[in-house]
Order: C-alpha cells, then sequence, then structure tokens
C-alpha cells in the first residue's frame, strides 16, 4: 500500500477531522509508598555505585551521557520496513480509534463500525460448526468423555487424536510435520477429494494456518543476488501475504495481472509476458495461485488450470497453489479442481515431475475457525534432501498448535452418515455455505447497480473486489494529501458511514484503476444495509467531485 507522507495525510489518518478529539489524558496515579521507603521521584534514573562514595555516584548519575537506542528506524531491518500488510493497515487502525470514540459516548452519523476488512467469519456472527467443538473440547478437556452430552463419534475422534499425543494430551509438543494420525486422516481426504489420485501421508505438514506453510516453502526457494535472485510470480490483485514475506526476504516480486474483464481469469499468455519481462533482471523460480481467488473471488476453470501447469512444466518452475477456499465455490457453473489432481490427470510426464505445493486452513471454507490457525500443505515432488531441510526448518518453531492440528482433523474427517452427528453436522455446514452464495449474489447485485461501480460475480472464497470510478478532481486531492485514490475514497466511506473496506491499492491493481475489497461474511441483515450506505456514499463523492463535463457512470477500463 502506499505510504502516507505528507503531513496532511498523517493528518487525517490520525484524525484531524475527527468529530471527537480525544480527551484530556488524566494527571498519572501517585505510586503507593509500601513499607515506608522512599522512592525516587518520577523520571529521576536509579544508578547503582555499589562500594563507590556517594559524591563519585551522584556526579556519574549527573554526567552520564543518555544512553543511544541501539534499534532505531535507521538501524532497523529495512527488509522489514519495506512489509505492508493493507488487510490490517491504516484504514483498520483508524477504523479502531473510531470504534473506541463510539463506546465513549462519540455522537457520529452512524452507531457502529463494519469492519468488512478481513474474512473472519465468528467476528462477523457465524456461529461455529458443533461436531468441530466438541472435538476439540474432548481433546481439551477430556473428563467430558463421561458426558452423556456429547455423541460417541466426537468421542471417538477425540481418543484418537489424544492417543497420538505425548502424554496423551494436547498440550504436548507434537512432532514437527504434526500429529502422525492428523496426517493420515489429511491424505486420505485428499485421496477421496481428488477422486483416488494417491496423496502419501509423509508429504503432508500440518501449519499454523496456511500462511505459515506459505512462508516456510518461499524461505526454502529464495536464493541468490542480482540478476540471479529468486523471482516469485504472483497474481494481481493479489493477498498481501506474498507482497509481504517475499519483501521480507529480499526476493523479486513478479506481477502477472489477472484478467478483469474476463472474470479475473488468468490468461497463460500474461504468464508468458511476465516470465519473460522479469528475466530482464531476476530469475523468476515460483508461481503463486490464489484458487478460488482472493481478493477477487473467482474460481479458475480446469482448462485454465492445465494451461497454468503446462507453463509451470516448460519454465521449470516451482507451483504453490493456494487453495484455502475450496469449499467456498458458489456459482451454479463452477466447480473446484485442485491443482494436484488436474496435474495427475496430465499424464506421468507432468505428474512426477512438476514440484508443487498445495495449502488449506481451518479459517475458512464452512468451519471458520481463524483463531486455532489450523493449516496444513502437500508437498509433490520435492527433492528428498531438500524435505530433510524443510522438516529441519520447521523443527525451529516445535510445532503448529495441536488444538488446530485437532481442529484440522475435524475437517478432514467429519461425520459419516452412518454416525449420530451426521444430520446435525450436514444441516450447519449446508446453512454456512448456501447462505454465503446468498450474500455473494447479493452483493454483485446491490454493487454492480450503482453507477461508477463495477462488480464481477463472486463465483467463490469470501470477498468482492469492485471497480469504482474516482473522478479527476477527487485523484488530485488525493494526490494533494500524498495517498492513493481509493485510500482517499475508503477513508472518507468509514468516516462518513462506519464502513472499513480496504483500498484495491493494497492488493494491486492495473494503473488507472481503482478498487477495493470487503468481506461477504456480515449476516444477510446487516450487509445489506453495508451495501446500501456504499451505495448512497458513492453517488454522494461523484456528486462532490464530478463536474458537468465528466460522466458520473462510467468505470475505467
Amino acid at each position: 500500500m502506499h505510504r502516507l507522507q505528507s503531513v496532511a495525510a498523517r493528518s487525517l489518518m490520525a484524525g484531524a477531522l475527527d468529530p471527537c478529539p480525544a480527551l484530556s489524558a488524566p494527571p498519572p496515579a501517585k505510586r503507593p509508598n509500601r513499607g515506608g521507603l522512599r522512592l525516587p521521584a518520577a523520571g529521576v534514573k536509579r544508578y547503582n555505585a555499589a562500594g563507590a562514595p556517594a559524591a563519585v555516584a551522584a556526579a556519574a548519575l549527573v554526567n552520564r551521557k543518555a544512553r543511544d537506542k541501539t534499534l532505531t528506524m535507521e538501524t532497523l531491518n529495512p527488509q522489514v520496513k519495506a512489509v505492508e500488510y493493507a488487510v490490517r493497515g491504516p484504514i483498520v487502525i483508524k477504523a479502531g480509534e473510531i470504534e473506541k470514540s463510539l463506546q465513549e459516548g462519540c455522537k457520529r452519523p452512524f452507531t457502529e463500525v463494519i469492519k468488512a476488512n478481513i474474512g473472519d467469519a465468528h467476528a462477523m456472527g457465524q456461529q461455529p460448526i458443533t461436531f468441530l467443538r466438541q472435538v476439540v473440547a474432548l481433546c481439551t478437556f477430556p473428563e467430558l468423555m463421561d458426558s452423556p452430552s456429547f455423541p460417541e463419534d466426537a468421542k471417538r475422534r477425540a481418543r484418537r487424536i489424544l492417543q497420538s499425543c505425548g502424554g496423551q494430551s494436547l498440550g504436548s509438543y507434537s512432532a514437527s510435520q504434526g500429529v502422525d494420525c492428523i496426517r493420515k486422516d489429511i491424505a486420505a481426504y485428499i485421496e477421496q477429494r481428488d477422486q483416488g489420485v494417491p496423496s502419501d501421508w509423509e508429504n503432508i505438514f500440518l501449519t499454523t494456518g496456511a500462511s505459515d506453510g506459505i512462508v516456510n516453502i518461499l524461505r526454502l526457494l529464495v536464493s541468490g543476488a542480482g540478476r540471479s535472485r529468486t523471482g516469485v510470480m504472483i497474481p494481481i490483485p493479489q493477498y498481501p501475504l506474498y507482497s509481504a514475506a517475499i519483501a521480507e526476504m529480499g526476493a523479486v516480486q513478479v506481477n502477472y495481472y489477472l484478467d478483469e474483464d474476463n472474470c479475473w481469469a488468468l490468461d497463460v499468455n500474461e504468464l508468458h509476458r511476465s516470465y519473460q519481462a522479469a528475466k530482464e533482471h531476476c530469475q523468476p523460480r515460483v508461481l503463486c495461485i490464489i484458487n478460488p481467488g482472493n481478493p477477487t473471488g473467482q474460481v479458475q476453470s480446469k482448462k485454465c488450470i492445465e494451461d497454468v501447469l503446462h507453463f509451470a512444466y516448460e519454465e521449470n518452475l516451482f507451483v504453490m497453489a493456494d487453495e484455502v477456499y475450496q469449499e467456498n465455490v458458489y456459482a451454479p457453473d463452477c466447480q473446484f479442481h485442485s491443482f494436484k489432481k488436474v496435474l495427475y490427470e496430465m499424464g506421468p510426464e507432468y505428474f512426477n515431475s512438476v514440484e508443487l505445493a498445495s495449502f488449506h486452513s481451518t479459517s475458512k471454507g464452512y468451519t471458520g475457525e481463524c483463531g486455532f490457525r489450523g493449516g496444513f500443505m502437500e508437498v509433490v515432488n520435492l527433492d528428498p534432501e531438500v524435505k530433510a531441510q524443510l522438516v529441519k526448518l520447521l523443527s525451529v518453531r516445535l510445532c503448529p498448535p495441536v488444538a488446530g492440528q485437532a481442529a484440522m482433523d475435524v475437517i478432514v474427517n467429519p461425520p459419516q452418515p452412518d454416525e449420530p452427528s451426521f444430520t446435525q453436522f450436514h444441516k450447519e455446514k449446508a446453512a454456512v455455505l448456501g447462505a454465503l452464495a446468498d450474500k455473494a449474489k447479493l452483493t454483485e447485485q446491490i454493487l454492480s447497480a450503482v453507477p461508477g461501480i463495477k462488480c464481477n460475480p463472486v463465483q467463490g472464497a469470501m470477498y468482492a473486489f469492485p471497480q469504482i470510478f474516482i473522478p479527476p478532481r477527487a485523484v488530485e486531492e488525493a494526490k494533494a494529501l500524498g495517498m492513493q485514490p481509493d485510500m482517499l475514497y475508503c477513508l472518507r466511506l468509514l468516516e462518513e458511514t462506519g464502513i472499513c473496506v480496504v483500498p484495491g491499492s493494497g492488493f494491486g491493481q492495473r494503473e488507472g484503476t481503482y478498487h477495493f475489497r470487503m468481506t461477504i461474511l456480515p449476516s444477510p441483515e446487516k450487509l445489506k444495509v453495508l451495501l446500501e450506505k456504499v451505495r448512497d456514499f458513492h453517488m454522494k463523492f461523484l456528486k462532490e467531485f464530478s463536474t458537468l463535463e465528466e460522466p458520473q457512470c462510467r468505470v475505467q477500463a
């Protein structure tokens, strides 16, 4: 995301236009004087002059030069300074400040902040899946095994997980790769999902959410210097984890653009263009794909995936397939195809040579269990010696959260039709996914009807990424404030309506186009209110910044 550089921008973000300035800070409380000890006055440095005369000690205290800080912005790792993460960036910080002011009684044109910036299902009111919570509860507190309130199929799963844990306790470390029985369940799940494509549980690694796996695979791949430095091809728009990790590791970000006019499809010709251009200054070695897409919500076709894998095969690229939204497919004419299954169906020449890592998570799908930080990755065709290095790297962080591993096990090993929990589980899962499908359609319908907004169908995932027309006068004002135009738009939206969305510039977008990302997770009632507020704000924004000569219903191509 573009850094806010000007004083005006910083003032705006800090709340200079805030109708409710912060109250004066209360005077500091006096420190209690316990036991009759005389405490030094606040701000006076303590000095231990063990054995030195009092006069010498006093002189040393007065003459001592203030110690410079070791860690400053000048000495900070420059690659850390290069990291940006829009999903929890300045807009979200400002939203937190506004939320706090509302709690303190500040009067605004709205009564609550609607945080549509992040895919946090439970924070948006989605209820947990009962069976998952039952199994995790039993694992955490095994004494509940005697309770008749818990079904036998949940108890069986909990016992199996605990028997694989050290001391039969969820509080023990697991192996760095994860609990063995859970890895075996994941392999069985993958084989079932991919209709018999073999999966070796030794190639399964439990992770702290999908992010942990993505970052660790990138760590293996980044090497070289100058023109031999690793280039990582990522889609634009992208999930900012990728750009942040690439910046932190000092790799080279290689952008390829998704086709917005074709519902964010991935065009293999664009991959070729991006790859050839990048070879001038780095060595592209990695191709990242997010399917279903974040922030764009598209679901790639099988033909598209075949083209991508053929391209990776021809250019000898390592493929990273981010498939955390594989359960989130809503469009009736779309279907999730795993990269591994498509690779297998392309024949042994491809399946036995293309290196692939795919990722999944507890945080999305129908469970939305973000806080457990559960996830896994499967690696295919990894060199055995490199695989040993991966195990070593994972060993440094000991193991992922074992409670998150248990939650992941329930997702890959849900109740079966002949088990007592099946009916309730199936009902809850269908209700969550059905509601998301309805909200995806509602979002597209309302936004696409607004002059100056174009919203592609939300085929999958949990987000819309509409393109917004921003009049030239607003672009000029944003430039004067030292911020991106869509940042100005989103900040104004937040200040005037309480709706928190993320500027498209935080995800990447074609030059001259502007977007924002919003989640479709709020309840249907709240989502409708949100979308109507966005519509009304957009019309007011256009009226404020447009002139009679400017079209007010055009979205830039």
